[in-house]
């Protein structure tokens, strides 16, 4: 596939590192080069990290600062989401999000692409649009979502996302996370979760608990923008009435389920 989708873990079968891989070398003549893309604020972890794994093998890892990325949402109009222009011969790279239907596809260009002859008819935006998206899709991405060292990567709903394999060779965590996958037992699950209002800066801290309506823990947040977020809730209290005290204030909230998730999931 010219992208694929994979958190690194470490040896407890928590997330490290969530990547996104794109394939820049068309046969398996050429010498082969991989695009990685990650969150920028642990660039120069992600890097010491892949050097570890090095060795003695004759890899080149380096940053790409003459690159840009961008994201290319579906409309809201039926159709939408299948009908991608394909005038792309500024892209160095244009394929369909390995993690799921609904994140549309991932364009990378030269610096200072016009992006409106790339995709003629486009409308740009801003992070936070895109960040919206994700959170209102339960879209997990970056270490604020996945806090290294605690995210698990089958409550994150990685298996969901393409970000996990249960039939290749072993990896890094890959005993613990395949026990929990056979046992079939995940309590809790990142979901997406709405306010009745913008929260005023500086909105929700990170981890904050959350609560049911009659005070048991129901989870934790972890991060947000706006009225929409993203939290780790138990499965047994996504039903119900949520809250999050803040700073002597109550604070409610309700969970939502995604329509992409596998059916069996939902329940």
């Amino acid at each position: 596939p010219p992208a694929l989708y994979a958190p690194a873990l470490n040896v407890q079968a928590r997330c490290l590192y969530d990547v996104i891989l794109y394939r820049l070398h068309g046969s398996t003549a050429e010498e082969p080069h991989i695009l990685l893309e990650c969150d920028s604020s642990v660039l120069d972890s992600i890097q010491k990290h892949l050097k570890l794994y090095k060795i003695r093998r004759k890899v080149t890892v380096t940053p790409c600062p003459d690159l840009s990325l961008w994201a290319v949402i579906p409309g809201e109009q039926p159709g939408d989401a299948s009908s991608l222009p394909k005038s792309a011969d500024q892209a160095l790279l244009l394929t369909p999000d390995p993690r799921a239907e609904v994140m549309g596809w991932r364009l990378i260009a030269k610096k200072g692409a016009n992006l409106s002859e790339i995709i003629p008819g486009s409308q740009v935006g801003d992070v936070q649009d895109y960040h919206r998206h994700r959170y209102k899709q339960g879209i997990p991405e970056g270490v604020k979502d996945l806090p290294p060292g605690v995210a698990l990567p089958l409550e994150s709903n990685l298996a969901f996302m393409n970000g996990i394999s249960f039939t290749k060779g072993c990896y890094i965590g890959q005993e613990l996370t395949a026990r929990t996958h056979h046992m079939g037992v995940i309590r809790k699950r990142l979901l997406p979760v709405r306010f009745p209002a913008p929260l005023p800066s500086p909105g929700i801290p990170e981890g904050a608990e959350i609560l049911t309506e009659s005070g048991k823990p129901a989870g934790k947040f972890r991060a947000g923008g706006g009225e929409l977020g993203i939290a780790l809730l138990r499965l047994a209290h996504v039903n119900e009435p949520l809250c999050i005290n803040l700073g002597g204030d109550r604070v409610e909230l309700s969970a939502t389920t995604p329509e992409w998730w596998p059916k069996a999931a939902a329940k």
